[in-house]
C-alpha cells in the first residue's frame, strides 16, 4: 500500500488522542484496531490482545495520572517492508499535568512529557500488531525517583527533527535506507575487526548529528558524544552484538524520502560479559534488546538518530525489577494524588 493511505488510516486515533478523552481515544482504536490485533507493549505492560485491553491496561492508567494528556506526534512514517509487509512509524512524546501516580512513579504537579515510539503493522485495512516503547525511565527522573544508576548522556524532552517535517514526509526512501544499513553494517565490524576505525563513522553521521537515546542513556552530540555517552560503555559490556539479520531476529525497516525507520521485537542478541553500561553487572547473561530507531538524513549523512530501547525489559531479563525498586526508593515518600487550587491574583 501507498504512504498516504497507510497514514489516513491513523488520522482519526490521532486526533482523538491529541486531546485525550476516554470516549474518543476508545472509539478510534476500536475502528483503527482489528478485533485481535496483537499489542506488543514495553515491560511491564507486555503482550496484549485487541483495542479493549490496549486501553484498558495502557491508555487508561496514564490518562488517569494526566487527567489532560496529549499525544503529540513529531514523525510520522509508513512504507512497505522488504518482505511486503505495510507499516507506520510514530514518534512524539506523550505530555500532560501528572498529577496522581503512574505504575506507581510518584506524581510531581507539573507538566510532563514521555517520549514514545509507536509502530503499527496493516493488513486489510487495519492495524493487525502494535510495537511500542514508551520510555517510562523518562517520567521516573522527572519525579527524581530514577532508582538505577544515573545516565551518561545528556537529559532533555527529546526535539522533533529540526527542520520540522516529521509530518510531512514522502518520497523514495530507498537511498535513505541503503546509506542506514551501510552504516550498520559498518558498525558492526568493531570491536570484532578492528578498532572505532573500522567503522568509518564519519562516512556516515554528520559532524553536527544528535543521537537521542532512551532516558537511562541519554543525548549525545556528534560522533565523540555518541561514542563516550553510548556506543564505548556499551560495546565494553557487551562486544558480541551484532545486526538482526546475521542471527535469527526479525526486523522490519521502511524508509520515506530522508527518514528511515526500523523496528524489532526483539532485534539484538548480546552476552553481558564485561561492565560500565548503565551501571550494570557483568552477568554473564544472553539478553534480548527491543530497538525501535528512527534516522533522518541531511546532506547525504544521518543528522539525527531518535532511539528507544526497552530498559526495563532488560533489566527484567537479568533479574532487576526497576518498578519494585522504584517503590523501595520512594516508601518514605508521599505519593498520592496532587491537588492544588487555582492561584487567584
Amino acid at each position: 500500500m501507498r504512504s498516504d493511505p497507510l497514514k489516513s488510516l491513523l488520522l482519526s486515533f490521532r486526533s482523538a488522542a491529541a486531546t485525550f478523552t476516554e470516549a474518543g481515544v476508545r472509539a478510534a482504536l476500536a475502528d483503527l484496531l482489528a478485533p485481535d490485533a496483537a499489542i506488543h507493549m514495553a515491560h511491564p505492560f507486555g503482550d496484549l490482545t485487541g483495542p479493549d485491553a490496549f486501553y484498558r491496561h495502557c491508555c487508561a492508567p496514564l490518562l488517569g495520572a494526566m487527567p489532560d494528556l496529549e499525544r503529540r506526534d513529531m514523525i510520522v512514517l509508513a512504507g512497505q517492508t522488504p518482505e511486503g509487509r505495510d507499516w507506520i512509524a510514530c514518534m512524539g512524546n506523550y505530555m500532560g499535568t501528572f498529577v496522581a501516580p503512574f505504575l506507581d512513579i510518584p506524581p510531581t504537579g507539573h507538566l510532563a512529557h514521555m517520549r514514545y515510539h509507536e509502530f503499527f503493522e496493516v493488513e486489510d485495512g487495519r492495524v493487525s500488531q502494535i510495537q511500542a516503547i514508551w520510555d517510562l525511565p523518562e517520567l521516573m527522573m522527572q519525579a527524581k525517583a530514577w532508582p538505577m544508576a544515573p545516565q551518561l548522556g545528556a537529559y532533555l524532552c527529546t526535539p522533533g527533527p529540526m527542520p520540522s517535517d516529521g509530518l510531512a514526509v514522502s518520497g523514495d526512501g530507498r537511498e535513505a535506507l541503503a546509506h542506514v544499513t551501510a552504516m550498520l553494517s559498518d558498525l558492526c565490524r568493531h570491536p570484532a575487526e578492528g578498532g572505532p576505525e573500522v567503522m568509518r563513522l564519519e562516512e556516515y553521521w554528520h559532524q553536527r548529528f544528535n543521537w537521542y537515546g532512551p532516558a537511562g542513556i541519554g543525548t549525545g552530540r556528534g560522533i565523540a558524544g555518541f561514542r563516550n555517552w553510548h556506543q564505548a560503555p556499551f560495546l565494553r559490556a557487551m562486544p558480541d552484538r551484532k545486526l538482526d539479520a546475521m542471527g535469527d531476529l526479525m526486523s522490519h525497516w521502511f524508509a520515506e524520502g530522508r527518514y528511515v525507520c526500523e523496528t524489532g521485537w526483539p532485534n539484538m542478541r548480546l552476552t553481558l560479559t564485561g561492565d560500565g553500561w548503565m551501571g550494570i553487572a557483568p552477568a554473564g547473561r544472553e539478553v534480548l534488546l527491543r530497538s525501535l530507531d528512527f534516522w533522518r538524513l541531511e546532506d547525504g549523512l544521518i543528522r539525527e538518530n531518535w532511539v528507544l530501547v526497552d530498559l526495563l525489559d532488560l533489566y527484567s531479563q537479568i533479574g532487576v525489577d526497576v518498578l519494585a525498586r522504584l517503590r523501595e526508593f520512594n516508601r518514605a515518600r508521599v505519593t498520592g494524588q496532587v491537588s492544588f487550587p487555582m492561584e487567584t491574583a
